[in-house]
């Protein structure tokens, strides 16, 4: 089988980039969501997260079409948790990324390591993404 030609299109949301762009791209994101996290900007780490991933799962979508994915960062990952068709482990990110949210309004007990897993579940995400990129290359 051979790989899929991929024509980048400017006025298309999911084609301005190609697969391995979107999955740069949501590298470059999740440095920014480090970066403010280094700097105990945890609402903005989380931002970082969820848009890092979503970002990732575009270049997914492009080489393997879902529908019901939706078109927005946070819509992906949705439905990538709820996909039972991908390891239970990936949906388990997912949903971590997804129900991340900095306190507001209330004093809450905060870790480093459970800041920090919410970050490695946005990078579980940006891995089964490049893998389903990678897949389709071959």
């Amino acid at each position: 089988m051979m790989p899929m030609q991929f024509v980048k299109d400017p006025n298309d949301w999911l084609r301005k980039l190609s697969p391995e762009e979107w999955i740069r791209a949501a590298l470059s994101e999740m440095k920014q969501a480090e970066a403010a996290l280094a700097k105990r900007n945890v609402r903005g780490a989380f931002a970082g997260c969820k848009r890092a991933a979503g970002m990732a799962l575009n270049g997914a979508l492009i080489v393997a079409p879902r529908e019901g994915w939706g078109r927005t960062y946070v819509e992906h990952v949705e439905a990538l948790a709820n996909d039972a068709s991908a390891p239970a482990a990936v949906r388990e990110a997912c949903r971590a990324v997804m129900h991340a949210q900095p306190a507001s309004g209330v004093v809450a007990l905060r870790t480093p390591a459970s800041d920090e897993k919410v970050m490695e579940a946005a990078r579980d995400v940006i891995a089964h993404a490049y893998a389903i990129v990678v897949k389709h290359e071959a």
